[in-house]
């Protein structure tokens, strides 16, 4: 009996999964023509097949279906910069990554409004801030930053990411050219900040 009630946990999950990844492919389908900003979860049901109630099965609200995809998105490029990890080692290399996602990725924006400081997180504001903390240890991995050991080398990477996402909204508004700057200028002025005579 306990073999059998495993089985049927074991396909149910694996359902689940799946239904959720249609889910999310649905949701990525509508965003890539409409935006994030017109996601709703009754588009998505109709844009995957399933009824609404079902979708709501799997997430409470717009926000924790935008939170998913900027979570993904992570996942994504903390695997691209692990993949380059063995390359050159540079800020120049893990800047030009980190700016070439967030150039792609409308769900990583999206999910800013999104995502509460509340004292209990909720299940997808815990899956997106482990998946942060991925991509944030492979860029300091893939940028020469780590080990990251002390608070002050985790501060160095909170503070280049910060930058590379302040270059991302500045240059997609188009004011890095309004400015007279130009994004290439500034990853080298960064990069200069964190070479290894300038970091202590």
């Amino acid at each position: 009996m306990n073999e059998l009630l495993s089985r049927r946990i074991e396909r149910r999950t694996r359902q689940r999964a799946t239904n959720r990844a249609t889910i999310l492919d649905a949701a990525r389908r509508i965003a890539g023509r409409h935006g994030e900003g017109n996601l709703s979860l009754r588009s998505v049901a109709a844009e995957a097949g399933y009824a609404p109630a079902s979708v709501y099965e799997y997430f409470q609200n717009r926000a924790e279906l935008v939170i998913a995809l900027a979570t993904d998105d992570l996942a994504s490029l903390a695997r691209e910069l692990r993949e380059k990890k063995d390359g050159d080692g540079s800020m120049k290399t893990a800047a030009a990554i980190v700016l070439n996602s967030l150039r792609s990725s409308g769900a990583l924006p999206a999910a800013v409004p999104a995502l509460a400081a509340t004292a209990e997180p909720s299940e997808a504001e815990r899956l997106f801030n482990g998946k942060l903390i991925s991509a944030l240890t492979a860029f300091a991995e893939a940028a020469g930053l780590a080990p990251v050991t002390d608070a002050r080398r985790q501060t160095d990477v909170i503070l280049a990411v910060c930058s590379l996402i302040g270059l991302s909204v500045l240059s997609r508004a188009g004011r890095l050219s309004a400015l007279s700057l130009e994004q290439d200028a500034l990853i080298e002025h960064l990069t200069s900040l964190h070479s290894p005579r300038n970091i202590g």
